[in-house]
Parts: structure tokens; C-alpha cells; sequence
């Protein structure tokens, strides 16, 4: 069942594919393409580069750029050089880009003309997107010329390979520390046997690339199978119906609310072709949008429950078989998940709702500088994923709900502690609290109480001014709610379900 000849350093895999399949396409963008001979021949370039200019192994390399080729061979470059890759979102805040770089230690950012001025001092090598001259090493002259040093191309792939920045769910967000076992093995145990993913497959791929689902699946999975890939820059459903109308893709990972828009636009003008299966991960999908899906184009969709710490997948349907709509599937092989009362830590019966706990091969190395938060999170090799659960007879798991406060809008992991932070900065706020409200499409977004210092107005207009300012655009609160107080029990921590309840 579990294809353990996926699981290979990055380098072996490329070379794999170089020797088997050198003229097939592997990766391409609406601008360029490269083919698995030439992905081997750039990363190894850009990976010896990277050595000569002093990057160490472990040293933290940040990639901050729009999802592209480019995005792939850099993220391949820096694990073949034994580096540590750090992904960050092409446009976060330049708050949230300053404090990831400081906090992961990065020495180098590979990015573009004008992300160049958020590199904060540190050396760049930039891919070139503007008119724009900013001083650092041109990525085109990297990939293309023989560097001093061959890649390392590290065979242990048990160390840390990639920091991930999630949300922490009380303020500043946590650098999860994943390793290329842990991320194939997903492969090796998930998408490889379960979904089918392989070489014949050509993935159309909207996710995000710094999120470690789309890590997972849409950079190191479509590797290791050898399949092809298009990367879209930014989810579009008029540009995803229009490319799946042309019957080039087989298989689409997504999140709940990117299926959504697509049934929606397809209902008006649009149809599908050769597409044998779809994927949805990052948050809960209803049964009902699972059955509109399914039956409207007539192809399968796969919901499952995965999170960060945990290189992704932790259960997944399966397209064979008995399928719960609603459920997010049974545990991925060589996955042990329990159902426990939060409290005492028992197990529970089928039915009752508790805190699901995973252990395996997938779980992450810890949290980056961050020994408490680890110790809090993994005990007795067991990782508290602080998501509510039940299972039935049969093993199939559904999750219910959260002990966590995270929000999750379309997929994207969002603490209220950041919000907050951003709010409180804010000329006139004396107190506040952030909470996610049920929205029809995205599942969760943002909105903010606010308790302003006496006499004060608070300016809704340039407060979510401010918020854009400091937060990416999926954080900014939807909504601005001025109350009296926030609500706090006797220890101090906010009672968001209170708040809740004012709406």
C-alpha cells in the first residue's frame, strides 16, 4: 500500500525523472515551462550557487514569491543544497515578511525586483518581474551557469528541511518544522495509493505554494510521481474553468470555497474534460457542496482533514468503496488518530466529540525556537491537534468544531492574536477582540471588537486602513464592532463565544 520508493532525497528523485523522462514537461506557468532533464539541470545550478555564496547546511533560505516555475526550482535548489527553505507569502504584510525573517534566521531571499526592499539588508537573488534595478544576483544568471560547487544533495532527509509559518493561535505566528521524509511520506502513503496520483497524471494546480499543502501535493508529490504540472499564479474561476475545458488536466487540489466558485461558474457557461478528480484539504466542505460538486460535472471529490504540523494529510476519503459526504475520510495509512476527552485524556466512544490526537511518521520535528509550545503540542508522541472530532463505528472521522481560536477563511489559517495586535496599535483602542463569524462561502472570516478609550470615536474606514497596512489582505476584519467591554473569564482570556453571540 505505502510506495516507499517515493520517499528518496529531492536530488535522487530529480535524477530519477532526468534519466527516465528527461523531454517531459514537469512544471509550467502562463510564462515558461521546464521539463524534467532542465528542472534538474537548474536546481542543481542554482543549488551549487547558493554554496558558493556561503549558504551553509540548515542555513534558513526565504523564498517570497508569486507562485511560478521560478517558485519551484528555488524550492528545490535550497533542499538540494542542504539548506532550510523558508516559504512566506508573496504579499504578506511587510510586518508579517520582517518578523518571518527574523525569526527563522534567514541569511538569503530569493525574490523579485520589487519585493526586493522587504529583504531587510539580507543578500537576495531576484527574479525579475518589473523595470525595477534593485542591487542583488540575477536568478536568469544563476540557473543557467555552472557554479564552483556541485549540489550536496543531503541523502538524510529526516532533518528539518522547510520552516512553515501557521497561525499561532494567541499572537505571533509559529514556524513548523517539516522534513522531506515527513512530507513524502504523505505521498508515499496518500496520493500516491490512495487518490492515484502518478506519472500519467496532469495536475492544474491554484493552491498557494507556500502553504504546506500545496508544498506537499502540488511541489514535492507531483515530483517524486513524475506527473506534469500547471501552476496557476492566483486562483481564478473563469481562468480555471477555461483551462479544465481544454481536457489537458486529470487531477485539481483545491479548498472548499475554490469549488464553490468553480460549480458556481461553470453552472453559467462552462464544462469539464478529462478530469478524473478533485481534492479539497484546509478546511471543513460540506456534504452539500461535496454532492452539487459531484453531481454537476460528474467527477469525484475527495474532502480530508490535514493541518501543518502534521506534513499535511491525516485522513483522507478514498474514491473507491464506502464515502461518507461530510466526513473528511479514515486515517492515512501508517496514521493512528484517537478521540479523547480534552480534559482527562480518555478515550472516547464512536459518536462523542473530543480532541483528535495523531501520531506518525508525518508529525512535525516542533515548533522553531519554541520548546514550550512543542512540549505542549506533542506528548508521548502524540500531536494535540486542538480540533474537535468524532468518529463512527467504521473509522470514519468528521470534525465538528475547534478547542483552538484559530479562524479559517477559505482555507486560510488566521489567529485572532494577530488581528488583535494590528487593532491595538491603532490610536484610540483601549481594548479589543478578534472572531470568526459563519460566512456562506469562505466558512469563517474576521471581524474585530473594539472597546475605544473614553470620549473617542473610532474611524471604522481608517481602521481597516490601518489593518491593511499591517496584516495580508485575507486578516482584515470584514466588519468593526464598537462594545463596552470584551468579555474576559477570571484568568483573562477572551470569551469569543460571547461575542459571538452579539451577532
Amino acid at each position: 500500500m505505502i510506495q516507499t520508493d517515493l520517499i528518496a532525497p529531492v536530488g535522487e528523485l530529480l535524477k530519477r525523472h532526468a534519466a527516465k523522462r528527461p523531454d517531459k514537461i514537469a512544471f509550467s506557468d502562463a510564462n515558461t515551462s521546464t521539463t524534467y532533464g532542465r528542472l534538474a539541470l537548474t536546481t542543481a545550478n542554482l543549488a551549487g550557487h547558493l554554496q558558493d555564496m556561503g549558504i551553509g547546511v540548515g542555513t534558513r533560505v526565504a523564498i517570497l514569491l508569486p507562485n511560478s516555475v521560478a517558485w519551484i526550482e528555488s524550492c528545490l535548489a535550497i533542499t538540494r543544497a542542504g539548506a532550510v527553505c523558508v516559504p512566506i507569502a508573496y504579499d504578506a504584510a511587510a510586518a508579517e515578511i520582517s518578523y518571518r525573517l527574523t525569526d527563522s534566521e534567514t541569511q538569503l531571499v530569493i525574490t523579485t525586483d520589487e519585493r526586493a526592499g522587504h529583504a531587510a539588508g539580507l543578500a537576495t537573488i531576484l527574479v525579475s518581474r518589473g523595470t525595477t534595478q534593485e542591487a542583488g544576483t540575477r536568478y536568469a544568471d544563476l540557473i543557467d551557469t555552472l557554479p564552483k560547487s556541485l549540489p550536496r544533495d543531503p541523502e538524510a532527509i529526516d532533518e528539518t528541511a522547510y520552516i512553515i509559518y501557521t497561525s499561532g493561535t494567541t499572537g505571533r505566528a509559529k514556524g513548523v518544522l517539516l522534513s522531506v521524509h515527513g512530507m513524502l511520506w504523505v505521498t508515499a502513503a496518500c496520493w500516491a495509493p490512495i487518490a492515484g496520483l502518478c506519472e500519467a497524471d496532469t495536475v492544474l494546480s491554484p493552491l498557494p505554494l507556500f502553504h504546506s499543502y500545496a508544498l506537499n501535493l502540488s511541489v514535492l508529490s507531483v515530483l517524486a510521481v513524475g506527473a506534469s504540472e500547471y501552476i496557476m499564479e492566483k486562483y481564478s474561476s473563469s481562468e480555471a474553468a477555461r483551462l479544465l475545458a481544454t481536457g489537458r488536466f486529470t487531477v485539481m487540489p483545491g479548498v472548499p470555497t475554490m469549488f464553490h466558485y468553480l460549480l458556481e461558474t461553470a453552472k453559467q457557461d462552462g464544462t469539464i474534460k478529462g478530469l478524473r478528480l478533485c481534492i479539497s484539504a484546509g478546511a471543513i466542505m460540506t456534504a452539500s457542496l461535496n454532492r452539487s460538486f459531484e453531481e454537476h460535472f460528474g467527477v469525484k471529490l475527495l474532502d480530508g482533514y490535514g493541518i501543518t504540523e502534521t506534513s499535511t494529510m491525516v485522513t483522507l476519503n478514498w474514491p473507491v468503496g464506502t464515502r461518507i459526504m461530510g466526513s473528511c475520510g479514515l486515517p492515512v495509512p501508517g496514521v493512528t488518530t484517537r478521540i479523547v476527552d480534552p480534559v482527562s485524556g480518555r478515550d472516547l466512544e464512536p459518536g462523542v466529540e473530543g480532541e483528535l490526537i495523531v501520531r506518525g511518521p508525518l508529525l512535525m520535528k516542533g515548533y522553531h525556537n519554541k520548546p514550550a509550545e512543542t512540549a505542549s503540542a506533542i506528548r508521548d508522541g502524540w500531536y494535540h491537534t486542538g480540533d474537535l472530532a468524532k468518529s463512527d463505528k467504521n473509522g470514519y472521522l468528521t470534525i465538528t468544531g475547534r478547542l483552538k481560536e484559530l479562524i479559517i477563511r477559505g482555507g486560510q489559517n488566521i489567529a485572532p492574536g494577530e488581528i488583535e495586535e494590528a487593532v491595538s496599535g491603532f490610536s484610540g483602542v483601549l481594548d479589543c477582540a478578534a472572531v470568526g463569524i459563519p460566512h456562506e462561502h469562505l466558512g469563517e472570516v474576521p471581524v474585530i471588537f473594539v472597546v475605544p478609550h473614553s470620549g473617542v470615536s473610532i474611524d471604522h474606514q481608517a481602521l481597516i486602513d490601518h489593518c491593511r497596512t499591517q496584516l495580508s489582505g485575507y486578516k482584515v476584519p470584514h466588519a468593526i464592532h464598537v462594545v463596552e467591554v470584551i468579555p474576559r473569564t477570571g484568568s483573562g482570556k477572551v470569551m469569543r463565544f460571547k461575542l459571538r453571540a452579539l451577532l
